[in-house]
């Protein structure tokens, strides 16, 4: 393909596939994508081919393709520095009070089941067995991320952006699982374009267990990542020749960890069932998508597919409180530093495969140790589309002007987020 188009003498076309791992993931490739932006000369982040996002891969697939620079996400999803429309944590975490309370009044009918079926049977089963049915009254998740839509419908209703599919100039897929057939979706293809970009994320981001399924056009979706974790040959299939994928979700190496120093042994059992799940999980994710890079070089020759994650060794990123907010400048700062790593120790490999599509690395940014998040974010003006709207552009210009005064601030605390 690459071939063809230098033939043909058109530009390469290059997409991103964004992969999942819950909110802490997307705030790890906000932070990968920073680092990208700022070191890459010839790609623009804002207008590539074709946009793959998943589960929290979705989120900033859906900003990116609607204008949203990473500097700008990084001022808004991590720093909180947005007075347009601040964004706050909360709205990933709300619980589902109307799901318990369907569940809790379904208890009373299921006691009678429960005592109808003993009575029924009581040979053929205990008073206990028959009490498994009041398992019902579980409620289909803890939360509800009915926020998360709310918040990106008004996002995108703003100047420059848009809540449509049709609408944007841009290649957009999000992929969410449908939950009845276990079937994998690309919202924004023919037949699922009608669908709200918002909506289309807040199913792609609903991870079983922990958010509600959500309901579209009678049926239910949930986290794309039930199929894949990263859904890069979305980008290969329509077309790229190049794909730049970052996957924020690995199983961490216990023993490389102890070894590099990262993490203490024994840390990984001695944090109980949530670390146990956690890598459970993200080694089905990992190996999955380990075979499905490793089949693409077979069934794309043509293409390419650049693939940033952490390493296996990082405990830091693997042991994160997601709910913290100080994780999460922490986790955007260090997947800012370790992309910087990456890019500068695989820069050959990495050059020559980039030069290919026009693209170019900037060794002197990446050399520049005293770099960080705050830094690179000079010059990087939050969202202006919407300062008449809410404030008028007087009071609006003012706030940007004290927001930016206050970047010394926020660099002298930079020592605390790392």
């Amino acid at each position: 393909m690459v071939a063809n188009a230098i033939a043909r003498n058109t530009a390469p076309k290059i997409g991103l596939a964004l992969g999942g791992g819950g909110p802490l993931g997307g705030i790890y490739e906000i932070g990968a994508l920073r680092a990208l932006d700022e070191s890459l000369e010839g790609i623009d982040f804002n207008n590539l081919y074709v946009y793959v996002g998943v589960s929290a891969g979705a989120f900033v697939a859906a900003n990116l393709a609607n204008q949203l620079t990473s500097a700008q996400m990084c001022r808004i999803f991590v720093k909180n520095e947005a007075d347009v429309h601040p964004f706050h944590p909360e709205v990933f975490y709300r619980p589902a009070f109307q799901e318990y309370m369907r569940r809790f009044l379904s208890v009373p009918g299921l006691l009678v089941e429960a005592c109808s079926r003993f009575v029924s049977n009581p040979r053929d089963q205990s008073f206990l067995d028959a009490l498994t049915v009041l398992s019902h009254a579980l409620p289909a998740g803890l939360f509800d991320n009915e926020g998360l839509h709310e918040y990106l419908e008004h996002a995108y209703s703003m100047l420059g952006r848009t809540n449509d599919f049709r609408l944007l100039s841009r290649r957009l897929y999000l992929i969410a699982a449908d939950l009845e057939t276990s079937e994998a979706v690309k919202f924004g293809a023919p037949g699922f374009d009608h669908v709200p970009i918002s909506k289309a994320v807040q199913a792609s981001v609903a991870a079983p267990g922990l958010y509600m399924p959500v309901n579209i056009d009678g049926r239910c979706y949930m986290d794309g990542t039930l199929r894949k974790g990263l859904h890069a040959s979305v980008a290969l299939e329509d077309g790229a020749d190049l794909v730049i994928a970052i996957n924020p979700l690995v199983p961490i190496d216990a023993n490389r960890a102890v070894e590099t120093g990262t993490m203490q042994p024994g840390m990984l059992t001695s944090g109980g069932m949530p670390n146990i799940l956690s890598q459970t999980y993200r080694t089905m994710v990992y190996s999955r998508m380990k075979a499905g890079i490793g089949a693409y070089k077979h069934e794309y020759p043509d293409a390419e597919v650049v693939l940033f994650e952490p390493t296996r060794d990082d405990a830091k990123m693997f042991f994160a409180n997601v709910f913290s907010f100080q994780s999460r400048r922490m986790v955007c700062e260090h997947a800012y530093q370790m992309t910087r790593r990456d890019l500068l120790r695989r820069y050959d490999e990495l050059q020559a495969q980039f030069a290919r599509f026009g693209i170019r690395i900037r060794r002197d940014i990446l050399e520049d140790e005293q770099r960080t998040i705050s830094t690179s974010l000079y010059g990087e003006m939050l969202p202006v589309y919407v300062a008449k709207e809410r404030q008028g552009n007087g009071r609006y210009l003012h706030k940007i002007s004290h927001g930016l005064g206050g970047v010394a601030d926020l660099l002298h605390g930079a020592r605390y987020i790392l």
